[in-house]
Order: C-alpha cells, then sequence, then structure tokens
C-alpha cells in the first residue's frame, strides 16, 4: 500500500540529522505477559507507557520501526491549544461539555513542559505562536475567534492588527494575527525520545522492529509480530494510519475514521542569528489560516524550518523542494539566497471534522487516533486519559470518546479522489 513507500520522504529529514538515537532497543522474541500492552512508539503510545508504568502497571511497547520513526518525528513541532475540529466539537458537545474539552487541550500544554522540565528532556522549547490571516476577510474571521475563545473559554490571546503586523514578521503577505504566549514550539524528534527514554526510566518494555501484525481479541488479549507476542489485560492502540501498514488485520473497523495525510517540510541552511531574529517578532511559531495551511518556525541554530504542500490524495506533489522553497518565497522573499539543505515529509490522521478519535473496540482495547495535526500535545494527554480509564476514571475520556465521526467513502479507489476533490474546493476558495 501507500505508506510503505513513505521511508524515503524520511530520509533528508533535518529532525533526524540534528539527533544523535541511542542504539536500537531489541525486536520481541517470544511470549511476555503484561497488564498493558501498547502499539505504537509515537508520542501517544510513548505517554500512554509513562502513564501506565508511573501507576505500577507493567507495560510493554510495541514499535514497528524507531521511535518517532512516523508523524512524530517528521512534524513542524508547533505545540498547540485547542483542536482542528473545534467548531465541529463546540457543535456537538454541550457548553459546559466543551470548556471541559478545551481545559484537557490546556492541560496538554502544560503537561508536555512539565514532562520537559520533570525529564530533563533537551528539545529546544521555545515559547509563542502567532496565527496569521491571508486576507481582509479572513482578519475578521480571525478577530471573531480571539474574541470567542476569550468570551467562552477565558483564553486570552494579543490581537495584532494591520497597523502593527509588520513589527511581528517580515513579510507583506498578512493582513493580522493573533499572537499566544501559552502555546509554543520544539524539536519535535527530541521530545519522542525523551518521551521513550522518561518511559523506560518509569518501567515499561520498549522494543523496537515489532509490527503488530494480529491481535485476538478476548477477556486477555493476545498481541502478536512475527518473532513474539504479548498476553496482557489491556491494549492500548496508538499506531494511527500505521496500523493497517502490516496487513490490515489489527483493527480494519479505525481505518474508515481517519486518512493518511501527508504534509512536507523543508529546512534552510543557517543563517546569522540577527538575520532570524528579525524574521519573526519573539521567534514565535506561525500558521495561517488557510484550508490548507503554511506553517514554520525557525529552529534553535537559525534554520527556517517550512511546512505545507499538504497532500490529501496521498501522492507526493512533484518537484516538491522547489515547490514548497516557492511557497516559503512567497512569504518571505528575502531568503531567497539561502539554499535548502533538508527536505521531509509524512503522513499525519486526520478524520473528517478534525476532531480527535479516542474510543475503545472492546472493553479492554483502547484507540487514539485522528490528532489532524494536533497531536505534539494532545497526544501527551491522551496518554494520561486512557490511563485514568483503566485505573477506574473514566470521566474525561469518556468525553471526548462522545464526539461522532462520520467514515471516509468505502474503498481506495473512490476514498483518496474525493477527499482531493474536497480539498481542490477549499483551496479555490483560498484563493479566490
Amino acid at each position: 500500500m501507500l505508506l510503505k513507500k513513505e521511508s524515503g520522504l524520511n530520509d533528508n529529514s533535518y529532525h533526524e540529522a540534528s539527533v544523535v538515537r541511542p542504539p536500537a532497543r531489541q525486536p520481541l522474541q517470544g511470549r511476555v505477559r503484561a497488564d498493558i500492552c501498547v502499539v505504537g512508539g509515537g508520542y501517544a503510545g510513548l505517554s500512554s507507557a509513562l502513564e501506565f508504568s508511573a501507576r505500577g502497571y507493567s507495560v510493554v511497547l510495541l514499535e514497528a520501526r524507531r521511535f518517532g520513526w512516523g508523524a512524530s518525528g517528521r512534524n513542524g513541532g508547533q505545540v498547540l491549544p485547542g483542536y482542528a475540529g473545534q467548531a465541529a466539537m463546540e457543535r456537538q458537545l454541550p457548553r459546559e461539555d466543551a470548556r471541559r474539552a478545551w481545559d484537557i487541550s490546556i492541560e496538554a500544554v502544560q503537561l508536555l513542559q512539565e514532562r520537559i522540565v520533570r525529564c530533563g528532556i533537551a528539545c529546544d522549547f521555545t515559547p509563542g505562536c502567532m496565527t496569521l490571516a491571508t486576507t481582509a476577510r479572513k482578519a475578521r474571521d480571525l478577530d471573531a475567534l480571539v474574541e470567542h475563545l476569550a468570551c467562552a473559554y477565558g483564553y486570552p490571546m494579543q490581537w495584532i492588527g494591520s497597523a502593527e503586523i509588520r513589527e511581528w514578521i517580515a513579510s507583506d503577505q498578512f493582513h493580522a494575527g493573533a499572537y499566544d504566549p501559552q502555546a509554543g514550539h520544539l524539536h519535535p524528534l527530541k521530545y519522542c525520545l525523551g518521551l521513550a527514554e522518561a518511559a523506560a526510566a518509569a518501567g515499561a518494555r520498549l522494543y523496537e522492529g515489532s509490527a503488530v501484525t494480529a491481535i485476538r481479541r478476548g477477556p486477555r488479549p493476545l498481541v502478536r509480530t512475527s518473532d513474539g507476542e504479548v498476553e496482557c489485560r489491556f491494549a492500548v492502540l496508538a499506531g494511527n494510519v500505521y496500523l493497517d501498514q502490516y496487513g490490515g488485520s489489527i483493527a480494519p473497523e479505525l481505518m474508515r475514521r481517519i486518512i493518511p495525510v501527508g504534509t512536507y517540510i523543508i529546512a534552510t541552511e543557517s543563517m546569522a542569528g540577527d538575520r532570524a531574529d528579525a524574521l519573526i517578532r519573539r521567534r514565535a511559531a506561525v500558521s495561517d489560516t488557510n484550508f490548507v495551511l503554511d506553517y514554520f518556525r525557525l529552529t534553535a541554530d537559525n534554520r527556517l524550518l517550512f511546512g505545507g504542500a499538504d497532500a490529501f490524495s496521498g501522492a507526493t506533489p512533484r518537484n516538491l523542494v522547489e515547490h514548497v522553497r516557492q511557497r516559503m518565497l512567497a512569504v518571505f522573499p528575502q531568503l531567497s539566497d539561502l539554499s535548502v539543505p533538508y527536505t521531509w515529509g509524512g503522513f499525519v490522521d486526520a478524520t473528517i471534522n478534525h476532531a480527535p478519535d479516542f474510543g475503545r473496540l472492546e472493553h479492554n482495547i483502547y484507540y487514539l487516533q485522528g490528532f489532524s495535526g494536533h497531536g505534539l500535545a494532545l497526544a501527551g494527554v491522551a496518554g494520561r486519559m486512557v490511563a485514568e480509564v483503566v485505573a477506574g476514571h473514566a470521566e474525561r475520556f469518556d468525553l471526548l470518546s462522545r464526539i461522532r465521526h462520520a467514515p471516509f467513502p468505502r474503498g481506495a479507489w473512490i476514498r483518496k479522489p474525493a477527499v482531493a476533490l474536497g480539498v481542490l474546493y477549499y483551496r479555490l476558495r483560498d484563493l479566490l
């Protein structure tokens, strides 16, 4: 299937080039027993393993490749409150429950920062994010959103009007914006690898190179790999779009609820520190308000990371480097002299309404997916909530599991073209 061709997309990743991975952990061999078996070594899986271990459960985590190989090690590094599907959640939930859901997302950002300090994770965390509007109409919409967040959730953001926008960003592309000092950005792979070390230190048994091929459901689930199996009391599926990569027999009912969305990032060569500082005030992370958005930030070594060119069809754009570079130059034409030594991409999981999709397949098999671009922070608190459920406190997990999700069209031959056609409509709206 398409995702098996993905490995080459990460061969020239700045994130991979700027870390020193520890030696690979051994694959699972033979049968082991545990209270909890977690499938997936990204943020959600590692956070689950960490939370369960801290509560005294015996935990085994199985990762098909290396920790952070998927979206957790490839993303833009933005730490954001709220949900990509905020409007959908507000339509479905009563006002008081929508407020509780919002508070969970704030806890997610706080939990991430607490873990960085408590676990000593060196991941270049920098506070501050900006959301910028590319047209006057979108500026009005963004202003209304800022007012709504302040009134409905007591969440203040700093409005940046058209008269002062150039003081915040050295670009002519934006009309107005909002600055969030409570959000931030970091090196996503360093953070992910730090979570793995923290989970191992808490007592979790972690295995890499251990792709799950099947799960036998029942009173004690049996999670199988090619060379071993885990008998457990509870299983947590945190593989997202990769769950069906090895045969599709793990949880096929989950695959129609999400779709893999390709997203691509470039990193420039390092520039002088004062030049980097002049691009973005306070070195905040930035995203625009388009449906198919651009997002960018400065790294600790003064590179610009610029992401965009999302591919909802699953096909990598032609001339990828130049395509994303031209999007970058539309924002910062003054960077035309910089080379682009790094280009990479990968798949994130998205639901139709962009709200997270948490739930149960059986009374003892849980799943965490559908983060829709907000997983860096949200996946961490998702791991905490699934541990709360097993410990007998299901209220918060059940709140988010109440969100209804329409399935994507059945069959690969219609599913991806239908989604791509819908995205084309929104691209045209952005342009017009």
